[in-house]
């Protein structure tokens, strides 16, 4: 699950990503399955930290809350985070755990099939005893939930987007339920019906798409929080969105494939 919390305070426009940070390791040809696989790429993901450096390449301002193996892999997360201009203070690593890994499957398509590692990883361990609050004003789930609850209490916006992974959650139910135990906190869902347009690409993977996008929408909401309640607007960014989100589907890998707002503007440009 990848939380987001978005506010301004004396670092106006400040958004904070709170969740998982991991190493994909996708396949260097597609349409094989992991065993069939001669060779893998390997390529930092987990949505809110796809997310948190989606903003800082559009320009905007992020920093991220969560918790790594003190491995080699998760001080190669951190660094890959301060090389991309995200605050790191909420950055925590744990000697008892590792740092999660999922191997993805790539289909021909571009889609993908995930299989996760952690038995626990680190990510999942963190505690609410240990966040950082200053950023925003059962371990891993207590934890998110008071960033929550801190961040309502601050007056900040919640930007809740659940990334499903069946394999993680004990059944569909189980899922589906405790998604919407979360709904109630959320500070709008949608003002108006419509659709946006998308762009056509050469897609090669999926993967960080959907992270692209949100981003690239949060930093339009950091800059004008009443953004959601005009509908012109809206669609604007949305537009700009769909753009960030279809150039991530052009290149192996999450963070590597993120656009900066240049090569939005000339998807944008160009149209279909």
């Amino acid at each position: 699950m990848g939380n987001t919390a978005q506010g301004s305070d004396d670092g106006a426009g400040l958004v904070v990503s709170f969740g998982e940070m991991l190493i994909d390791f996708v396949p260097d040809v597609a349409g094989v399955s992991l065993a069939e696989s001669s060779g893998f790429i390997k390529a930092p993901g987990g949505a809110p930290a796809n997310v948190a450096v989606a903003i800082t390449k559009l320009g905007g301002r992020s920093a991220f809350v969560g918790k790594f193996g003190d491995d080699e892999f998760g001080h190669m997360l951190a660094d890959i985070l301060r090389k991309n201009g995200v605050e790191d203070e909420g950055v925590l690593f744990d000697t008892h755990a590792r740092t999660a890994l999922a191997f993805v499957t790539l289909k021909n398509n571009g889609e993908r099939e995930f299989m996760f590692y952690r038995n626990p990883s680190a990510d999942m361990l963190l505690t609410e005893a240990e966040l950082n609050l200053g950023l925003i004003r059962r371990p891993c789930r207590s934890a998110h939930l008071a960033a929550m609850r801190a961040s309502k209490e601050a007056g900040i916006l919640l930007s809740y987007d659940p990334n499903v992974r069946l394999p993680l959650w004990p059944s569909h139910d189980a899922a589906r339920d405790g998604i919407k135990s979360i709904w109630k906190e959320a500070d709008f869902i949608k003002d108006f019906k419509g659709r946006v347009p998308g762009f056509q690409v050469k897609t090669i993977d999926t993967t960080g798409a959907g992270d692209a996008f949100v981003g690239s929408l949060l930093v339009s909401l950091a800059k004008d929080s009443s953004l959601y309640k005009n509908e012109e607007k809206l669609k604007e960014a949305l537009r700009f969105a769909n753009a960030c989100g279809a150039i991530c589907t052009t290149s192996k890998g999450a963070i590597p494939a993120l656009p900066t707002p240049a090569m939005a503007q000339e998807v944008v440009a160009k149209g279909n």
